[in-house]
């Protein structure tokens, strides 16, 4: 996929301001200080199109970028991080998960995982979130280029086998420096937002996504709709 033109539309505090044109729409999620923002100026190529920071926590609303007027690249709260007011963190779950389970066009979420944390609980928590909500999902391992070559085989390794994944080419590394896996990504974000959901299905079926990516990409379980998704969430920082 070539982007042409790429544009900020509405930050969004509530579910009410949602923008009521839908389109398709690819969400993007992970821990603060994940990359988030670097990841999205790498991928639309606009540079400071999403706000950098070095604080975590900075970004604290539902951001929408419209892509070649076609479908919202949209930047969900970062989570993981204590030091965010007590107010916001009880407002981001609420906000996150009602985005999340809305009946809105979302057709994957990009999980972003530190390639130098590897997979925290917090991750496996929004996993398991996706998951219960049959959402499919698109694991990238952000800031690749931060390990040496002889540690990042068996990081990508034990990421997958912490996510349940039983291929490692599942995992997508990532660097917004050398823009390493930009394009792979990109042509996985082209295929979902150009396919047509089957309502069945989650929006990752092993024929959405290019072959490298098939294997066991969205981990799928059947969970019930209890109270721990609901406890999960209130936990999003």
């Amino acid at each position: 996929m070539k982007v042409l033109a790429a544009e900020f539309i509405i930050s969004i505090a509530s579910l009410a301001q949602l923008p009521r044109e839908q389109r398709a729409e690819i969400a993007v999620v992970g821990r603060s200080n994940v990359g988030k923002s670097s990841l999205i100026n790498c991928l639309l190529r606009r540079r400071g199109l999403a706000r950098v920071s070095a604080a975590p926590g900075r970004t604290q609303l539902l951001n929408f970028f419209l892509v070649n007027q076609d479908f919202y690249l949209v930047d969900l709260p970062g989570y993981g991080y204590a030091k965010v007011p007590e107010s916001i963190r009880r407002a981001w779950g609420p906000l996150v998960e009602g985005y999340l389970a809305a009946s809105r066009d979302l057709r994957a979420v990009i999980v972003l995982l530190d390639a130098r944390q590897g997979v925290t609980e917090k991750d496996l928590q929004m996993k398991r979130l996706l998951d219960n909500l049959s959402i499919g999902w698109i694991p990238v391992l952000t800031k690749i280029d931060k390990l040496r070559r002889t540690g990042r085989d068996a990081q990508i390794r034990d990421a997958a086998h912490a996510l349940g994944l039983s291929d490692p080419l599942a995992i997508l590394p990532f660097s917004a420096k050398s823009e390493e896996g930009r394009e792979s990504l990109l042509a996985i974000i082209d295929s979902c937002a150009q396919q047509r959901p089957d309502p069945r299905y989650s929006t990752l079926t092993p024929t959405s996504v290019p072959a490298r990516l098939r294997s066991e990409m969205t981990g799928r379980s059947k969970l019930p709709a209890s109270g721990r998704v609901r406890a999960e969430l209130d936990e999003y920082d």
